[in-house]
């Protein structure tokens, strides 16, 4: 009963979507564990470019049921609009290839709000969210005072519950930011309609998972974002409010860790973060641009520029170990292609003193200086290249480079956007 498990090993934004989706031909299910919208995964098929928010990568396959889990947090208004759009492009989306779970906890009006206004008084210590009412639903959830997808199958319980929500926000709002309250008939008539369209796809996904695996067929497992925006194993407080971590998949979807049988962790040739929060390797010369521009280093959710800066072997070690990766997927070696020198940062310089592991303090790690082992680049053309063979000597080189420094195996190598600039080392379900 094979369960694959595919994470970001950086602070997100490695190219996951592309490797799910290759992936999900191979699986009977594709399932989302963490976090909300504010992740984007771009594929690009032909020359058209999809990115998806919340509904798996796998919808893009036909015959595939994608399953929203319980520990993803649901804008029910943007995945009605990421449904529609999928629609005009001729992606259905029914009950028969969408399901969502039952306890996966709703963003509310009220939580963007509260999350503008503390983003606005925090100032320089601003963690840089996106402003989507993520964090302050996962505040609710733990609060145990969150509304769930079932709430909206029960609308007296739901507008019930609403009202205490309303009140206990309307007042933090107006006392801590002196910003407006919500209505409470206008919040519920807002989200029965969201009921009516959505109905039909709430389902016990821990439940369908569990037969599934059960039947021996192939489950595909996706994570947002990245190892170190983890909220217990990341670079706290600059993380996000979820862990995408590789236990963030159990709890995320209900299944058990027996059930997963891989972990591949997806890294970027190089290292990118957005918003704020330390970066020790972070390129601030004119040669961070120049990857930015290449590597089209913008956010797919909120367009914000990307911080570029080389690869991050102690970061990465850290990745490996707290997800248990089995092998790892080598994303934008392309982006590479033109430097004669390519470094990679493999212990820090902190206090006098040069250490190996991974900081668990941000404030520690601020203050990290990267220590640097230079590749020689390979300067020709990677792009495209499907058989491991015909890359460049110095190309392989560097993956072999990284290989032997993380001690896990390159399972796979994208060399550009497209579906089909893939190379494929070692197949995730045998």
């Amino acid at each position: 009963m094979p369960a694959t498990v595919v994470l970001g090993a950086q602070w997100g934004d490695e190219g996951k979507g592309k490797l799910v989706d290759y992936l999900s031909e191979q699986a009977h299910i594709v399932a989302r564990y963490q976090g909300g919208h504010n992740a984007g995964h771009t594929v690009v098929i032909n020359s058209e470019t999809f990115i998806l928010h919340l509904i798996p990568s796998g919808i893009l396959h036909k015959g595939k049921l994608c399953a929203i889990g319980n520990g993803v947090v649901i804008d029910p208004a943007c995945l009605i609009e990421e449904m529609d759009e999928l629609g005009k492009r001729g992606v259905g989306i029914t009950s028969e290839n969408l399901v969502i779970s039952q306890n996966a906890h709703l963003i509310m009006p009220y939580h963007m709000a509260l999350e503008a206004g503390s983003e606005s008084r925090m100032g320089s210590k601003k963690i840089g969210t996106t402003g989507r009412g993520i964090g302050p639903a996962y505040v609710d959830k733990m609060a145990r005072c969150g509304l769930r997808m079932m709430d909206l199958l029960d609308p007296s319980l739901f507008k019930e519950k609403l009202g205490h929500n309303i009140e206990k926000a309307n007042r933090l709002l107006s006392v801590l930011y002196g910003a407006e309250g919500f209505r409470t008939e206008e919040v519920y008539d807002r989200y029965m309609r969201y009921a009516e369209r959505l109905s039909t796809h709430i389902g016990d996904v821990s439940l369908i998972i569990s037969k599934t695996l059960s039947e021996g067929k192939n489950v595909l497992v996706e994570g947002a974002q990245g190892t170190l925006l983890d909220i217990d194993h990341g670079t706290y407080p600059y993380v996000t409010s979820s862990s995408p971590a590789a236990g963030g998949a159990c709890t995320g979807l209900g299944i058990g860790p027996t059930a997963i049988n891989g972990v591949l962790g997806v890294i970027k040739a190089y290292t990118t973060r957005v918003g704020g929060g330390p970066f020790p390797t972070e390129i601030t010369t004119a040669l961070g641009e120049e990857i930015r521009k290449k590597g089209g280093e913008y956010g797919a959710t909120t367009g914000r520029p990307r911080r570029c800066g080389w690869l991050d072997i102690v970061a990465l070690r850290h990745a490996v170990r707290v997800n248990g990766l089995s092998g790892f997927a080598l994303t934008k070696l392309d982006i590479l292609d033109e430097l004669e020198t390519i470094k990679a940062c493999t212990a820090y310089k902190v206090d006098g003193k040069v250490i190996a592991e991974f900081p668990p303090d941000s404030s520690v790690l601020e203050r990290c200086e990267p220590v640097y082992e230079e590749v020689e680049g390979w300067r020709q053309s990677t792009a495209g290249i499907q058989e491991f063979g015909k890359l460049p000597g110095k190309a392989r080189s560097y993956i072999n480079w990284i290989e032997d420094r993380l001690g896990i195996e390159a399972h796979m190598i994208s060399t550009g956007q497209r579906r089909n600039e893939l190379i494929v080392l070692k197949e995730q379900f045998s």
